[in-house]
Order: C-alpha cells, then structure tokens, then sequence
C-alpha cells in the first residue's frame, strides 16, 4: 500500500523533484527552489556558465562544511588546542573521506554530465562523489539556510566521524613530534592480549624517555599502536 501511495504522490511532484526523490527522502529536505537542488548536480562539460553548473555550491559547501565541523570538534574536545582540532577536522574533510561519504549516498546516480567525461577513473570518481556533496550541502544553505546544511553534515559527516579518523596515522605523527623535539623515538609495548583466537584484544603503552602513556586498545596489534599514539599525542600536545 505504501508502495502505491509514494507512487501516487511522485506524479504530483515536480519534475526535478521526482529525479532527486530518493536523495531527498534520505536526507529528509525538500528544496523550495529545485534549481538549486539541480545546479549542484549539474557539470561543467553540460554548462560552463557558473551559474549553471555545481562549482559555485561546491566552493560554498566546502566553507559550511569547515565552520559546522569546527564547531562539533569544539565541542566535542572541550579542552583541545588548535592542533588536535585542525588534525581531526582535516580527516573529515579530505576530499578521500567526502568520496566515501558520497558512494555512500550514491550520489553519483544524480549526477548530469556528458558522456564524454569518464567516470571509469578511479580518480575522476573520487574527486566527482566529494565535490557533489559540498555542492548539495552549499544547495542546502542557500535554500534553508544553516539548518538543512548542518542536518546533512552532522547525520552524514560527522556520524562516520570515526571512520575517517581510523585513517589519519597516529604512530607516523608521534615519530615526527619525537624528531621534531629532540626526543627519542616512541616504543611500543604489547602490555595484554586476551579474547580468543578470532576475537583477539590487544593493549599496547607507549613509552618516551621511560615515560609511559595511556594504554592504546585495538583488535589487531597495528590498531592498538595507532590508539596508543593518539593517547600519547594527546598528552603531549593536548
């Protein structure tokens, strides 16, 4: 039943509405002005015009996504200086990690380009999935203002937070902190493993000039050394 009532309602829709339903169903807004919604899917090889094509949003979705980001992290790390902020935001806002955001939306399916573009590279895919989401999110804002544009980052962005963090390398930033400073290098201690076989845990401590560090954990002993990292990081330069 609910199957025939959506497609009943489809054909009342406008036409931009139906090509865009399911985007708009998953991020739960309805564009007042579908031009918008249009324009941030639109290329540059259908129109060269700026405002025609997504670059303008792009470049707007880009500054709402630092400022709402910036934001969280604050709150999120009440007592962390600039430095941990600026590696935390730079993890969420990689145009790698804005791809995988954007393969998670699909968000390639609304895309209007020539077929001249080859979205065979893996490359060209990548930089098209990130630059599409900081184009929706400008469409956003400029059509509801900050509310919308910050609903989609904090249920999109910022809910795979931990995701994008598992990629910055903790470990490799601790050896550049110890060279910079004049430090011996870090060692890593395996300190505990338990679980079974196929559920194994691992606690790792980091000592610097026989100073230990919180305890890292992970389920494999790479991950344990990178939690142990961050945690050193973190005491060391807040």
């Amino acid at each position: 039943i609910s199957i025939i009532i959506n497609f009943l309602k489809s054909l009342f829709l406008p036409t931009s509405d139906i090509r865009f339903s399911k985007l708009i169903n998953i991020i739960g807004y309805r564009f007042n002005n579908f031009e918008y919604l249009k324009q941030a899917f639109t290329h540059r090889s259908v129109s060269s015009a700026p405002r025609e094509n997504y670059e303008r949003l792009e470049f707007l979705g880009d500054a709402v996504i630092d400022i709402i980001i910036s934001r969280e992290l604050m709150r999120y790390y009440p007592d962390g200086d600039e430095g941990l902020l600026t590696k935390k935001r730079s993890a969420l806002v990689q145009q790698s990690f804005l791809s995988k955001i954007g393969n998670k939306l699909d968000i390639l399916d609304y895309l209007i380009i020539e077929p001249n573009v080859d979205l065979t590279n893996e490359k060209v895919i990548n930089k098209q999935q990130a630059n599409l989401v900081e184009a929706l999110i400008g469409a956003l804002y400029l059509d509801g203002g900050i509310k919308p544009a910050k609903n989609m980052i904090i249920n999109t962005i910022w809910k795979h937070r931990d995701e994008a963090w598992k990629t910055i390398n903790y470990k490799g930033q601790l050896i550049e902190y110890c060279h910079a400073n004049g430090i011996n290098n870090p060692k890593f201690h395996v300190v505990n493993v338990s679980g079974p076989d196929h559920q194994k845990t691992f606690e790792i401590h980091v000592s610097i000039n026989g100073t230990e560090y919180p305890t890292g954990i992970g389920t494999d002993k790479k991950t344990a050394e990178q939690s142990a990292a961050q945690n050193a990081l973190t005491s060391l330069i807040g």
